[in-house]
């Protein structure tokens, strides 16, 4: 007798990026409190106790009876792991989670400014990887769908939680952690006078960067902080490259023009 797979089940089956239960035992709309959050580097505690993806919601799946060890996956491109996935080759689930979890829960951290939220997205992004799995063709970089899930969760996270999110939750007015700066924001002397100056900068950025457009928002977060170049950015968004450039363009004249008292 084969073993039982989850219990997973569409909300729409029309739409293959939309919402996911599972056994219907919870809600989907649960709602998390934006309280501090620990220090951790880049928003990802390297010894979280939550994982990003539970292995017991997988580990009653069957597999195909010839596949190849987890090992031999650093061999193949993402696309083809995703293949081996679609023919039942779970191993090839896990090395895609191994190597995207951390970047993914970074990428939904400077969305959501939130550990605990960041960690539910990026298991969501990963559900979704799974559930699609028997329709995913290879047309277009692993790395690119997948951020395009990610972004779309991101997106849907804060048009529902607007109305509980502060100015506090904007990801651009955080120091990078290699340089100390802020974005297009020069540093500052750590005396009482610069603390207050810098205070105020924050503040600034705060506000403007909530008045971009939700797409420009995007494009500066994938291009700034994940490195991605203008042809990533444009499959994500669904843009040509110079769409993206001069999406990007826009975005960074505007925060500019808002923040030249403080440059």
């Amino acid at each position: 007798m084969s073993a039982p797979s989850p219990n997973f089940r569409r909300q729409d089956p029309q739409d293959p990026q939309g919402p996911l239960e599972q056994g219907g035992s919870e809600e989907n709309t649960t709602k998390f409190e934006q309280q501090p959050q620990p220090h951790v580097e880049d928003g990802v505690d390297k010894d979280m106790a939550t994982l990003a993806i539970n292995p017991r919601l997988f580990e009653n799946l069957p597999v195909a009876e010839t596949h190849r060890a987890t090992g031999d996956f650093g061999q193949m491109d993402d696309a083809a792991i995703m293949l081996e996935l679609r023919a039942g080759n779970m191993a090839g689930f896990d090395f895609l989670i191994q190597k995207y979890r951390k970047p993914i829960i970074h990428f939904m951290y400077r969305m959501v400014h939130n550990q605990a939220v960041a960690e539910e997205l990026a298991q969501e992004v990963f559900l979704r990887v799974y559930r699609s799995r028997e329709t995913y063709r290879a047309e277009a970089r692993f790395s690119t769908w997948l951020y395009r899930i990610a972004t779309n969760l991101g997106v849907n996270h804060a048009r529902d939680t607007r109305h509980e999110r502060t100015a506090s939750t904007i990801y651009l007015d955080e120091p990078d952690s290699e340089t100390g700066t802020t974005p297009d924001v020069a540093d500052s002397t750590p005396d009482v006078e610069a603390n207050l100056l810098r205070q105020e900068r924050l503040n600034a950025i705060r506000e403007h960067v909530m008045a971009l457009p939700e797409r420009q928002r995007m494009a500066v977060l994938m291009h700034k902080y994940e490195g991605m170049d203008y042809k990533q950015i444009g499959d994500v968004l669904k843009l040509s490259e110079s769409a993206t450039k001069s999406l990007l363009f826009r975005a960074y004249q505007t925060l500019r023009e808002k923040l030249k008292a403080f440059v």
